[in-house]
């Protein structure tokens, strides 16, 4: 009898994610929405739109799943000069979109629950990308480029909309928002998400960042919060020698 095929290198197990009142939640993909809060579009010198019917589409991209940082520490990447914070609300789902395009209106029961998270970005390289005509890849999807918090459920965490997203690096309020200024709301970017990927359970969606992104260096310590009902402390610590 042949024997079963047998992996030539060690398979990876998925980065999980602590679910307050237990449990954990293995991470599948990654997927990070752009230009989302107008005064953040603003400060990087897009155009923000007008109005609703005005928005066009939402820019995407994404992360490696295994960018992904559970604990209090992040290391300063290396290839940069420049890292910047982007505090975000994060989605995490916890059912399969059914096959073709998602209804906004059946979107809402995808979602596990939410926490918050940093998209951390080599801004300097970014910069150059853009110029260039390139992709964002290597300013966004670098090793440990998206810490996240606790996972709560969306049941207790509630309506989102009134909410507060913010972030304090040592002890400064750098970033804040409602997330009423949400350009593109949850459901309407799962909708939009949808025609371009077969959502899973497993998925996370960082929802886009306020103005206020500024640099971090090593040493400095940062709390990202929703409103009371989540928060996130690290701390960046020295690039790996």
């Amino acid at each position: 009898m042949t024997e079963p095929a047998r992996d030539v290198v060690p398979a990876i197990e998925p980065v999980r994610l602590s679910v307050r009142g237990g449990g954990r939640f293995p991470v599948r993909r990654v997927y990070c929405v752009g230009r989302n809060f107008a005064d953040h579009a603003k400060e990087m010198g897009a155009e923000a739109p007008a109005s609703k019917a005005a928005r066009g589409v939402p820019v995407f991209f994404a992360k490696p799943a295994d960018a992904v940082v559970t604990g209090d520490a992040v290391p300063y990447p290396g290839a940069t000069q420049d890292l910047h914070h982007e505090v975000e609300l994060v989605v995490a789902l916890g059912a399969d979109a059914p096959a073709g395009v998602l209804d906004v209106e059946d979107a809402q029961a995808l979602v596990f629950g939410y926490t918050v998270g940093l998209d951390l970005t080599r801004r300097d390289l970014q910069a150059v990308a853009k110029a260039r005509g390139l992709p964002w890849d290597i300013a966004k999807g670098f090793d440990a480029s998206a810490p996240v918090g606790e996972l709560v459920r969306a049941a207790d965490v509630g309506t989102l909309a009134p909410r507060a997203l913010s972030l304090e690096v040592n002890g400064e309020r750098r970033q804040s928002s409602t997330l009423y200024q949400l350009i593109w709301d949850v459901p309407e970017i799962l909708h939009e998400l949808s025609k371009l990927f077969a959502l899973r359970a497993g998925d996370l969606v960082f929802m886009g960042t306020p103005a206020g992104v500024a640099a971090l260096q090593p040493g400095d310590r940062c709390i990202a919060r929703l409103d009371d009902v989540i928060e996130l402390h690290l701390r960046i610590t020295p690039p790996p020698v």
